[in-house]
């Protein structure tokens, strides 16, 4: 078989797979250009076979996303139903054995984000513009914050002296920040949470003390920060592990008078925390409205729902 024939027949099957039927005349020309020819037909071809990409548009985006690809759907209303209600990838359709091209760039796309946000630090702009200092635990970077979660719980002993120094003594109520596993979930929630918690919280009556931030942070750290201030409720704004539905997630963990090394079980957690599921202002009112409930029940996690 010569090498053209060869090439042709090659280029027919990627193409046919692509986009369907394809006329005799563009593989030629395909051909042709992977010689080094002008081929205006192929072009066409290659442009076809990706039609459902739109290079303009932005496939992460919610509107995007709730656009079917399936083909001929039995019941396109009832597809639309189903999509408004879940991020799931639903009604996506395929190519042959395959995901389509968007399904595939979307899945691609949406796994980079998620990877972003567990590497990338929050902008100290951010933090500085909020008023908040910034602490850091015992890991040394990010893969060791990765590898290493019982360092991502500890302070050093001059890092707990600083946060002593700066904060306020003996609070009703300490809230801070903390990085996690998602520094995407901070910066998209914190500037419009915090606020609305603190407010919350000052209208109840309740004592407030000076927010921070703390990097390469677990959720334990806010066991040693309740001992070394002295608080009642201690309420971190953490992000939560990244997944292909957003990265984008905070959630809050609250405990009543927290120690170094007590049960999971002690601490509420609201989480959920971003523009698809609980709005960070609602969210805010709501951990405010919680926080009060566990200060005055002087408990919290599964003792404050068997209470």
């Amino acid at each position: 078989m010569e090498k053209n024939d060869l090439l042709s027949r090659i280029i027919a099957e990627v193409l046919s797979e692509m986009g369907g039927s394809v006329p005799a005349s563009a593989v030629e020309d395909v051909v042709k250009a992977s010689m080094g020819a002008s081929a205006p037909a192929a072009s066409r071809v290659v442009s076809s076979a990706a039609a459902d990409i739109d290079i303009r548009e932005d496939i992460t985006s919610k509107e995007c996303k709730a656009v079917p690809t399936l083909d001929e759907p039995a019941d396109m209303d009832a597809l639309l139903r189903m999509k408004s209600k879940t991020p799931a990838r639903i009604g996506v359709g395929r190519a042959g054995g395959r995901m389509k091209t968007k399904t595939l760039l979307t899945l691609r796309a949406d796994h980079a984000a998620a990877r972003d946000a567990v590497f990338m630090d929050v902008d100290p702009a951010l933090l500085e513009k909020m008023g908040l200092f910034t602490v850091q635990t015992m890991c040394t970077d990010k893969n060791q914050f990765l590898t290493r979660p019982d360092l991502g719980r500890r302070f050093s002993d001059e890092t707990i002296r600083e946060i002593q120094s700066k904060c306020v003594k003996n609070p009703d109520v300490q809230i801070y920040a903390s990085d996690g596993l998602s520094s995407t979930a901070i910066k998209a929630n914190l500037e419009n949470i915090l606020p609305a918690i603190m407010d919350g919280l000052k209208r109840k009556g309740l004592s407030v003390g000076t927010p921070f931030y703390v990097r390469f942070g677990r959720v334990g750290t806010e066991d040693a920060i309740s001992e070394a201030l002295g608080c009642k409720v201690v309420c971190v704004l953490i992000g939560e592990r990244p997944g292909l539905a957003t990265a984008e997630s905070m959630s809050a963990y609250i405990a009543y008078k927290a120690t170094v090394g007590m049960p999971e079980a002690r601490r509420t957690v609201v989480s959920n925390i971003h523009s698809g599921g609980i709005a960070a202002v609602e969210a805010g009112a709501y951990i405010a409205d919680m926080i009060e409930k566990i200060y005055k029940a002087q408990k919290s996690g599964v003792e404050l729902q068997n209470g």
